[in-house]
């Protein structure tokens, strides 16, 4: 279900901005603050109130909670970004925290910033960030979203980052590498790929679409989670037994070989596939530096981001694997990687972390 919204403002006339939490506190400290520099403001207790005032007037920004009675935050920024015009959204929430899952899906789903708020002392916090508040609030207002899954800017590929290119001089090493993709549902995929790796699996590089700021948190939590090390990457980390690499946020990740070892490399360059990191340029480099001695996982995620990178790692002699439909949260990436036939197999999200362990052997 997408939101349908009414006419744009009036020209001349400072940002119109609808504050959708059902907190009355909340909703009169962010009225002060957005009034105070020059905004329009309407409030709404729940998204079923914002949906009917958006179909009458179109807002140029929404400060979204994440809690709220009737539809959840989440929820209802997915149904504005499915719409014809989809209105650009600051999320304000205790929930979502740098690094919880909440703030990434909220990213993933199209929101343009995220301000965390305390679960106590709101109204304190809310005047003491203000200039914060103010700032996300604008750049929301004059931000160019798009609909969920609609054509935005230049398309790159890999080629934009790293040339392509045959395995070479692959044959003094037996060492195994692991790359992995994934975008929507990747945190909680990876989490049960990572926890069912023993301490001496072999060293593996990962992808996950999210921004800076996120990663390092991420690659933490799975720390505590895992028995084995997890990482946000540093330039130059070693693959070694037991240990995954989580690239960084705005930088994408490459598999390097010197003599017969393998580390990484954060490379700088344009989106791929409008992603940074993209999994294309991890599987094109895994590809050029491991050949048959890799192992491509492709999860779940929206888009085709993989895809082909995964075509170049099997057709280089590695072994590769994408996520079935049935556990994907959502089936694009492994959907398009099957369709050019870049898996070697199609697994069920349990039984991955067997697969790969069983090909690294």
């Amino acid at each position: 279900m997408a939101v349908t919204v009414g006419r744009s403002r009036q020209p001349g006339t400072g940002p119109l901005v609808l504050v959708v939490d059902d907190s009355a506190v909340v909703r009169q400290a962010l009225t002060a603050i957005l009034s105070a520099a020059g905004m329009q403001v309407e409030v709404a207790a729940d998204p079923v109130i914002a949906a009917e005032k958006m179909r009458r007037r179109r807002p140029d920004a929404l400060v979204l909670d994440i809690e709220m009675p009737r539809v959840d935050g989440l929820t209802f920024l997915r149904q504005v970004m499915a719409g014809d015009d989809p209105v650009p959204a600051v999320i304000c929430s205790s929930l979502a925290g740098p690094g919880t899952d909440v703030a990434v899906q909220a990213l993933e789903e199209g929101a343009v910033a995220i301000i965390t708020k305390p679960r106590i002392g709101l109204k304190g916090f809310l005047e003491e960030s203000a200039t914060r508040l103010v700032d996300a609030v604008r750049g929301a207002a004059v931000a160019r979203v798009h609909r969920r899954g609609s054509p935005v800017g230049p398309r790159l590929d890999a080629g934009a980052v790293l040339a392509p290119g045959r395995p070479r001089g692959l044959t003094t090493t037996t060492s195994k590498v692991v790359a992995v993709g994934a975008s929507t549902g990747g945190t909680e995929a990876i989490r049960e790929l990572l926890q069912g790796m023993p301490p001496d699996a072999p060293g593996i590089a990962i992808v996950q679409h999210m921004p800076e700021l996120y990663t390092g948190a991420f690659a933490r939590r799975l720390d505590q989670l895992c028995r084995i090390e997890v990482k946000e990457a540093e330039q130059g980390d070693r693959f070694a037994a037991g240990r995954a690499l989580i690239a960084p946020g705005n930088h994408h990740l490459a598999v390097r070989r010197s003599g017969a070892h393998y580390f990484v490399e954060v490379v700088e360059g344009p989106p791929v596939n409008r992603h940074r990191p993209s999994v294309d340029v991890l599987f094109r480099s895994a590809a050029q530096a491991a050949g048959p001695n890799a192992v491509g996982v492709l999860l779940t995620g929206m888009g085709d981001d993989g895809a082909r990178g995964l075509l170049e790692m099997r057709a280089a002699g590695a072994h590769t694997i994408a996520q079935d439909e049935a556990t994907s949260v959502v089936f694009g990436m492994p959907k398009e990687a099957i369709a050019l036939g870049a898996a070697c197999e199609v697994q069920a999200l349990p039984r991955i972390a067997a697969a790969v362990l069983k090909r690294s052997a």
